[in-house]
């Protein structure tokens, strides 16, 4: 039997429809690999998930969003993908900007400016944020496996 995890890593994600039907996606760049998923992060000690989701929103995008109804968490074996001493389950809801959207978005992916770049250099993680069209987003479209199944559901959600 395989050693299993020695923690788990819990993460919050936002799943945004805006008005004309297309899905926003952040674009990363984290330790050499190029991942598609959704805005969100990591849960805090102390925190509760929706402000968790709130607080990644505004430092992610500095963008205010009101999280709405809860579409998934997961329910089966997930180990990191950059740690595999870690079991990760992730939470997932719907949820709508209080504000317009003030940072860059981009029209493909993985389209980093020169200051990203830089930013990498020294982080080793960057990120940028687009649309897809709703006619567009599948779970293909996503990296993670988790983020997969939650496109599939958003998809059934907003037919």
């Amino acid at each position: 039997m395989t050693a299993l995890p020695g923690k788990f890593n819990i993460r919050v994600y936002g799943l945004l429809v805006n008005e004309y039907r297309q899905v926003l996606v952040s674009d990363e760049l984290i330790r050499g690999a190029y991942i598609t998923k959704f805005p969100g992060g990591g849960l805090e000690l102390g925190e509760g998930t929706r402000d968790c989701l709130e607080r990644e929103f505004i430092e992610e995008m500095n963008l205010k969003v009101k999280t709405g109804a809860h579409l998934y968490t997961t329910d089966y074996y997930q180990v990191s993908a950059f740690n595999p001493a870690h079991q990760i389950i992730s939470i997932y809801y719907i949820v709508q900007p209080l504000e317009p959207i003030g940072v860059p978005l981009r029209d493909k992916p993985f389209d980093f400016d020169e200051r990203e770049l830089n930013m990498y250099a020294q982080t080793g993680e960057i990120e940028t944020f687009r649309f897809i069209d709703w006619e567009d987003f599948s779970p293909e479209c996503m990296t993670l496996p988790i983020d997969k199944i939650a496109a599939g559901l958003i998809q059934s959600v907003h037919h």
